[in-house]
């Protein structure tokens, strides 16, 4: 049996399953209930946050013969199943990447002039417009401004800013949000158990801050792991595939810290650098986890914790031996050294103050106080 990689086996079919884009799907689900659709859309927005696969469902949608109650495709009509089956000739899709010049363009308005077959509109999908070349806009200009009646353009970009704005003029625009790391954990949940693999909430997390808001990569690194491990996938599994450094390195690294101990922080940071870890990754992993330890000191900012529940508890426990005092002054410390990093001609001496100056904090302060 042909394997399918899950960004594709599991990428949404209906408004309804498109994931941490609520605001857009509602919107565009009321403009067909409604019969107001423009004649021109802009998706903005990150990698792999859904902007093609929505503009694909909106295409299907509205060609849809026989709508459900919620306003979704049927999946049952001629024009669902031609688009299901990729041979529908309703949806035109273009990847300005490739094809940014004027005679793509002119290409693409000699289309536009053919009424659909089946349903009532012709969607023309272009990918990565802002790629498009200054002459290429320019041509496409009037066609954007007065289309056939038939005819809905649907234009998809990373790069909002590189458009120009006589096209942005002419579009309504839709800025996509960064998949939240809940959101992609549940996703992740649901195609771990539709797969039959068993995998801990911890490491569903570590994926998806690995993916950095964009699901097709959390279900890509999900793939990733699933080969590496099998159907069992622990946290340790997953920390380990992702060369990611593991939450209990900080841990004893503050607690270090708190016992001014400023020995067992050096040899902490000696076995990250021999298991082959970055020393600025290190650094820049110790001020998050100093940031997240002080949003735990206030219920109002705890929300602001992305992790599973077993570490949120770790967090909320270490969070209470710390005083906002220390950490403010941690943090300052790390984000300092942070900036500096890259200008220190011995880098590992440079991390190493840093820590010798985190663990002496609290005995610096009680001097300073005496």
């Amino acid at each position: 049996m042909e394997f399918i990689v899950s960004a594709r086996k599991y990428r949404p079919v209906t408004f309804r399953s498109v994931v941490g884009q609520a605001h857009i799907t509602v919107t565009l689900k009321n403009a067909i209930k409604n019969q107001q659709l423009a004649h021109a859309y802009l998706f903005c927005g990150g990698r792999g946050v859904g902007k093609t696969t929505c503009a694909r469902i909106f295409a299907k949608t509205i060609n849809c013969i026989n709508l459900t109650p919620e306003y979704e495709a049927c999946n049952e009509c001629e024009s669902c199943r031609s688009f299901n089956e990729n041979r529908s000739y309703n949806i035109h899709e273009l990847d300005a990447a490739s094809n940014n010049s004027v005679d793509d363009i002119r290409l693409l308005i000699d289309k536009v002039r053919v009424p659909p077959q089946i349903g009532k509109y012709s969607v023309y999908i272009i990918d990565e417009v802002h790629m498009l070349s200054t002459s290429a806009f320019n041509a496409f200009l009037k066609t954007l401004e007065e289309p056939p009646k038939h005819a809905i353009f649907i234009l998809a970009t990373t790069e909002k800013h590189k458009i120009l704005p006589t096209i942005l003029s002419r579009c309504q625009i839709f800025d996509f949000n960064r998949i939240s790391v809940q959101d992609a954990v549940d996703h992740l949940k649901y195609v771990a158990q539709s797969e039959g693999v068993a995998v801990d909430e911890e490491g569903l997390t570590v994926i998806a801050q690995k993916a950095d808001g964009a699901m097709r990569d959390a279900l890509s690194i999900f793939d990733q792991i699933v080969a590496f491990s099998g159907k069992e996938i622990t946290y340790k599994q997953v920390i380990e595939n992702l060369n990611v450094l593991d939450y209990d390195y900080y841990f004893k690294l503050v607690d270090a810290f708190l016992a001014d101990n400023y020995v067992d922080s050096l040899v902490i940071f000696d076995d990250i650098l021999k298991n082959g870890f970055d020393a600025y990754h290190f650094v820049s992993g110790l001020s998050s986890h100093l940031r997240d330890l002080l949003v735990c000191k206030n219920p109002q900012s705890i929300q602001l914790l992305e992790v599973g529940n077993a570490i949120g508890s770790k967090y909320h426990q270490q969070s209470q031996a710390c005083s906002v005092d220390f950490l403010y002054d941690a943090l300052n410390v790390a984000t300092d050294a942070e900036l500096q990093y890259r200008n220190a001609k011995n880098k590992r001496l440079f991390v190493e103050f840093m820590l010798i100056k985190l663990a002496r904090l609290i005995s610096e302060k009680k001097k300073l106080l005496s």
